[in-house]
C-alpha cells in the first residue's frame, strides 16, 4: 500500500474515532457538544486536562476505551504523516540526484529551452527521432508533466549561465530556443554562442524585429511558427501535390513512409570513395537530393558517377529501413 493511501486510511480513521468519542460522551454521559468534543479530543490526545463534569462508572468505562481505540489510532496517524514526508524528502532528493547524474553523462546532445506547446511539439519529435535532450523549463508547475513524460529537465530560466551549464550547454551540439519572448530568446542566444561557439542555434522568432535580431546575434536557423504556418496553408492552396508530398516525409503526425535524413560520410567509412550509382548494389533503395562538401555551395541532384567523400553530407529520402542502412555505412573507422 502506498504511503499516501495509508496516510488517507490513517486521517478517516481519526476523524472516525472523534466521532464515536463526541458521540458517546454525548449519549452516554449526556455532556453538550463542545464538552464532549472537548473530552475527546483530550483523551485520544493524552493531555487529560480535567473531566468535565466528572465522570460516573459509564463514563469512566467509556474513556478508556476511547484511550484504546484513539491513542493507538493518532500514534498509527503521526506515524503515517511522518513516513510521508520524510518518504517525499528523500524521493526528491534522490531524484535531483539521479537527474543530475543523467545530465552530467549527455554529450552531443540538444537544450530545449522551453516546455510550452511549442516546445512540446520539438521535445516529442527528437524523442520520436531518438535524439538525446534536456529541457530548460523556467516555470515550475511543468515539472509533473516532466516527470511524467520521462524526458530530462532542469527548472530554472535559461537566462541564467548556471541553468545552462547544468543543462550541459558546453558538451550540447545543439540549442533550440524556443521561449515566446523574442528578447529572452536573443539573451539566451548570445549566452549559449558565447558559451559554446561551435553550437548549432535554432531559435524561435516572434516578430520580424526579432527574427532579424536573432540571426545578428548568431542564431543558426530561426524559425517563426506564424510564419510557416501561414506560408504552409498558402502553398496549399495553391499547390496542393507539392504540399502533399512534403506531408510524406513530413516526421509531424502519424509515422511516415518515408522520410528526409542528413547523413555525414565518415571518414574510412564503407561509403567513401563510392560512386551513386554503385549504392543499388550496396542494397540501398534511395534517392539522393543534394550533397554538401566542404568550402562548396550545396549541388542538388548530384550526377549518377559522383563519388562520396569523406565528410560529405549528403540529403536522402528514402524508407526508414534504407535510412537506417546507409547511415550504418557511414560511420567512419
Amino acid at each position: 500500500m502506498s504511503t499516501s493511501r495509508r496516510l488517507l486510511i490513517a486521517g478517516a480513521a481519526v476523524a472516525l474515532v472523534v466521532s464515536f468519542g463526541a458521540l458517546g460522551y454525548g449519549l452516554l454521559v449526556g455532556m453538550p457538544p463542545l464538552d464532549a468534543l472537548f473530552m475527546t479530543m483530550i483523551t485520544i490526545s493524552t493531555i487529560g486536562y480535567r473531566e468535565a463534569p466528572p465522570l460516573d462508572a459509564v463514563g469512566k468505562s467509556f474513556t478508556m476505551l476511547l484511550i484504546v481505540l484513539g491513542v493507538g489510532t493518532t500514534f498509527y496517524t503521526l506515524v503515517a504523516l511522518a513516513e510521508f514526508l520524510i518518504e517525499g524528502r528523500i524521493r526528491d532528493l534522490m531524484g535531483r540526484r539521479a537527474m543530475k547524474r543523467t545530465l552530467s553523462l549527455l554529450k552531443e546532445h540538444v537544450v530545449l529551452c522551453g516546455y510550452g506547446r511549442f516546445g512540446r511539439v520539438v521535445a516529442d519529435e527528437l524523442h520520436a527521432l531518438g535524439i538525446a535532450f534536456v529541457v530548460i523549463e523556467v516555470n515550475a508547475a511543468e515539472q509533473p508533466a516532466l516527470e511524467t513524460s520521462g524526458h530530462p529537465f532542469v527548472i530554472g530560466s535559461a537566462l541564467d549561465d548556471a541553468v545552462l551549464t547544468e543543462a550541459g550547454i558546453g558538451r550540447a551540439r545543439a540549442i533550440v530556443v524556443a521561449t515566446a519572448s523574442d528578447a529572452d530568446n536573443v539573451f539566451i542566444t548570445l549566452s549559449a554562442r558565447e558559451a559554446n561557439p561551435r553550437i548549432g542555434i535554432h531559435a524561435r522568432g516572434e516578430s520580424d524585429a526579432g527574427i532579424r535580431r536573432l540571426k545578428l546575434a548568431g542564431a543558426t536557423q530561426v524559425v517563426s511558427p506564424y510564419h510557416m504556418g501561414g506560408a504552409r496553408i498558402a502553398r496549399a492552396m495553391s499547390n496542393p501535390s507539392v504540399v502533399d508530398f512534403v506531408s510524406l516525409v513530413d516526421p509531424s503526425g502519424a509515422p511516415a513512409e518515408f522520410n528526409l535524413e542528413e547523413v555525414k560520410v565518415g571518414r574510412g567509412s564503407a561509403l567513401e570513395a563510392t560512386c551513386l550509382l554503385d549504392l543499388p548494389l550496396r542494397g540501398l533503395r534511395l534517392q539522393i537530393l543534394a550533397i554538401k562538401r566542404a568550402g562548396e555551395a550545396t549541388r542538388f541532384q548530384p550526377a549518377a558517377d559522383e563519388r562520396l567523400r569523406a565528410d560529405d553530407r549528403v540529403v536522402v529520402v528514402g524508407d526508414a529501413g534504407n535510412l537506417r542502412r546507409i547511415a550504418d555505412l557511414a560511420v567512419g573507422s
